[in-house]
């Protein structure tokens, strides 16, 4: 029998923990083996009940998520944390990636992603909400005279992820710096490019520019 993945919601607000455990309830791999109103017992809930993923508010009472995330960070307890937060602060998503979380949600879009982020963060990737990744990718590439405006393709083989790869790919952007830009790490970076490839059917870098050129991601 496949082992379930225990989830532990912290958050200031009942409701919304209540709303978000009954949708989680629906996927069937999913347990909800506890919550948090206030920062200051979620590190001993979650290792007294093995928790392997923890939704973490950054506005808790008594211990706020930075602090959480720190005590996790000090302490090595191997919990993957998604932040859940009313804000899109570009200095607070890079606060809490460099503390080790491995997700960003909204409050926004809990409800439509936390099923996904969940199911990401769970294999190992990182995942944020579109309203956050397109935050961070429109503020690192404003100005760019060879960025095309036009940066989606609705018909499109490649994921919004991977159109923000090959994007910066096209501009010249090393691995080390597209990491450093949408906060993953640089094997996930090198994983998205040979993803990329491989559904191009392209064999090196030349390749990944001419199709960013050919569907308008840059300008020639």
């Amino acid at each position: 029998m496949k082992n379930k993945i225990r989830v532990h919601l912290a958050d200031d607000h009942q409701v919304l923990i209540d709303g978000l455990t009954n949708l989680l309830h629906t996927v069937s791999e999913f347990e909800v083996v506890g919550s948090s109103l206030n920062g200051m017992n979620i590190y001993n809930d979650v290792t007294t009940n093995n928790t392997g993923i923890l939704v973490l508010d950054i506005s808790m009472p008594q211990k706020d998520g930075i602090e959480v995330l720190k005590e996790f960070s000090e302490k090595g307890y191997p919990c993957k944390v998604i932040i859940l937060s009313s804000y899109d602060d570009l200095k607070i998503i890079k606060e809490v990636m460099n503390l080790g979380a491995s997700g960003y949600l909204t409050k926004k879009c809990a409800g439509e992603n936390i099923i996904e982020a969940i199911e990401a963060v769970n294999k190992g990737e990182e995942y944020f909400c579109d309203s956050v990744r397109e935050k961070i990718f429109t503020t690192f590439t404003k100005g760019n005279p060879k960025l095309n405006e036009r940066t989606r393709e609705e018909n499109s083989i490649l994921s919004s992820r991977e159109l923000e790869i090959i994007t910066l790919i096209s501009l010249e952007y090393s691995g080390k710096e597209i990491s450093e830009l949408l906060f993953i790490s640089t094997n996930t970076v090198e994983t998205h490019r040979k993803n990329i490839m491989k559904k191009l059917k392209t064999k090196n870098t030349i390749g990944l520019v001419k199709y960013a050129i050919k569907n308008n991601l840059i300008k020639s």
